[in-house]
């Protein structure tokens, strides 16, 4: 009962709590700017262990991920919808394909989706191949999201590395230049393409952690 009715309301509150007093930039290239403008698909890939310091930018975005059909991945999925975004059910052993093709539909219908693409169980920072699937059913550009926290709770046991930023930290997000769109060409050149994704987030991710240092009127939005 307490879990089922009780603790994802709890958690979704003390996320919201917690996540308001977060100081945190986003900053976007300006290619992004021209696809959201122009409300073209676009997908934002992060490493895993990003996720709850991106998870706040949801609001924003009206963001769309994949979810778990574990218990777990239920909490998750119940604090996305209520924060305005939306999910596609599923898991690497039970409707990946059909979590694939929910995603993809929500990409193109105008919620930019987000991506853990070391997922969904490592090894961590190595790309999988589902992100450029998705950017050729979906026709989205791939957006390398680096992000970096002041002062974090961290939980070194988890396989992802995942860090919950605690109260007033500091948090930069980079949304970099992106990936160009994927083509059937591409499909048997992914592995090629995982190295350049995996630079490109490395670089992000290295970006935003010399912006954490900086005074905040050196940070532009």
């Amino acid at each position: 009962m307490f879990r089922k009715y009780f603790l994802p309301w709890l958690i979704l509150i003390v996320y919201k709590l917690l996540s308001a007093t977060w100081r945190t930039t986003v900053i976007e290239c300006e290619q992004l700017k021209k696809d959201l403008q122009d409300k073209k698909p676009i997908i934002f890939s992060h490493w895993h262990g990003d996720e709850l310091a991106i998870v706040q930018l949801i609001p924003r975005y009206k963001l769309s991920t994949m979810t778990s059909s574990s218990k777990d991945g239920q909490l998750i999925d119940f604090v996305i919808r209520k924060l305005g975004g939306k999910t596609s059910v599923g898991s690497s052993t039970r409707g990946a394909v059909a979590a694939l093709k929910g995603l993809t539909r929500l990409c193109r219908s105008g919620h930019p989706s987000s991506m853990a693409v070391d997922g969904p169980t490592g090894p961590i920072y190595k790309v999988k191949p589902g992100v450029f699937e998705l950017s050729l059913l979906a026709k989205a550009r791939i957006y390398p999201a680096g992000v970096a926290s002041s002062n974090s709770f961290h939980f070194p046991k988890s396989w992802n590395k995942i860090y919950l930023p605690k109260p007033f930290a500091k948090i930069i997000v980079c949304l970099e230049s992106p990936m160009a769109i994927v083509t059937k060409q591409d499909r048997d050149n992914y592995s090629n393409l995982s190295i350049t994704l995996e630079k490109q987030l490395n670089d992000a991710k290295h970006k935003a952690s010399k912006l954490i240092a900086k005074p905040k009127n050196e940070v532009i939005a």
